[in-house]
């Protein structure tokens, strides 16, 4: 059974895949509710239960992964991803830190266009190339 998200996205491959997805989304949706109302009891209760959801749904895909099969990519660089995944999280960081270093407005939104495009060019041009650096169809 495939499950089909929007825009005929392929979600999950199995029931147990499809089932713990969902448990994430739920789970998730219930911690961001926990933080939005963190000030009352009711807040700190969600916040919990959603904990202990992404938990749960994080062990479930985990103990369901040697089931999944062979991967489709050989085993790639570690290097290049964690420096596509560094570059990444520079610019988010950027993005952050710049607002606290001027108070101008147009100051602060050119360090977040900045922080954006960097973190852009870790996901579009640095992730991609270390994936694909070895995949299957270029062997």
């Amino acid at each position: 059974m495939t499950l089909r998200g929007p825009g005929g996205v392929v979600m999950a491959a199995n029931k147990s895949q499809g089932s713990f997805y969902t448990l994430f989304l739920a789970a998730a949706t219930v911690l961001c509710a926990g933080v939005f109302l963190w000030s009352g009891g009711l807040g700190k209760l969600l916040f919990v239960v959603g904990v202990l959801g992404l938990l749960a749904s994080l062990f479930g895909m985990l103990k369901i992964k040697p089931l999944e099969g062979r991967t489709a990519l050989k085993p790639s660089s570690t290097a290049m991803k964690l420096i596509g995944a560094f570059v990444a999280a520079f610019g988010w960081f950027i993005t952050l830190f710049g607002m606290h270093l001027t108070i101008s407005v147009a100051g602060r939104m050119i360090l977040a266009l900045v922080g954006i495009g960097v973190t852009l060019f870790g996901i579009i041009v640095i992730l991609p190339a270390a994936f694909n650096k070895n995949a299957v169809w270029k062997t």
